[in-house]
């Protein structure tokens, strides 16, 4: 682990459904100023174990901390820390996007210039004020995907757990989102699940295998490279074309 403080810590976390073990004895940390892509094969437990740091769903056993703060004993203070981007972030379809983001900046305990403050400048972040006055219904799935992380990036958060950031946004949108992890880096401590090699390399300072559940590496991405011949059912996996993919 870097000697820099672990904002995010993860010991032993596992999640059964029945017989079956979605994420098996899961460790690692995560320091302020590190960017950690979280990488594996649809099916891996990726989202299961970013649920479970965001406190979405109840590890089995284990343990998960935000900022010194256990998800599941302090879940409230835990989530103050966290700004969290899930697969498919849910939104209500009928608000326009600055009702939506004014919803949620309300639920964060903002309220009168603050919260207008907050609402437009998290816009600005993500290049949402174009569209601010429409319906997030109308919107094309990479501007609601702009929407949550939006909704993420709101309370300006020291901890940012984003599942897919740039999922359906073309190549221009998933450029400016990497370029805006990277201007947020330095001060937060971030983790990126993704099947796509080419965003690690991007964004990543440091990335995590996880295949059948458990944690198969934990390197940079050069090294990650490197170790690919040694890898290759893994890479295989990631590397397939989104289509196939998806």
């Amino acid at each position: 682990m870097p000697a820099l403080t672990a904002l995010i810590e993860i010991e032993r976390l596992t999640k059964r459904f029945g017989a079956f073990t979605a994420v098996d004895d899961v460790t690692f940390s995560v320091a302020r100023g590190e960017v950690l892509g979280f990488l594996g094969p649809n099916g891996a437990g990726k989202s299961t174990t970013m649920r479970m740091l965001a406190g979405f769903m109840t590890p089995t056993s284990g343990t998960a901390r935000i900022c010194g703060e256990d998800v599941v004993d302090r879940p409230v203070p835990a989530k103050r820390h966290l700004g969290f981007l899930p697969e498919g972030a849910p939104t209500y379809p009928e608000m326009t996007v600055t009702g939506f983001l004014q919803f949620c900046g309300r639920a964060r305990g903002f309220h009168g210039s603050a919260l207008g403050d907050r609402v437009a400048h998290a816009m600005a972040m993500t290049q949402l004020e174009g569209v601010r006055l429409q319906p997030v219904e109308t919107l094309s799935k990479g501007f609601k995907r702009r929407v949550g992380l939006a909704a993420a990036l709101l309370h300006d958060p020291a901890v940012l757990v984003l599942d897919e950031p740039t999922d359906g946004l073309d190549p221009n949108q998933k450029h400016e989102v990497r370029n805006l992890i990277l201007s947020m880096a330095p001060t937060k401590a971030i983790v990126i699940s993704t099947h796509i090699l080419e965003e690690v390399a991007a964004v990543c300072t440091r990335a995590v295998v996880i295949a059948r559940g458990r944690v198969v590496a934990d390197a940079t991405p050069a090294e990650l490279a490197a170790k690919g011949p040694s890898m290759d059912a893994v890479f295989r996996a990631l590397t397939m074309p989104e289509s196939e993919a998806a």
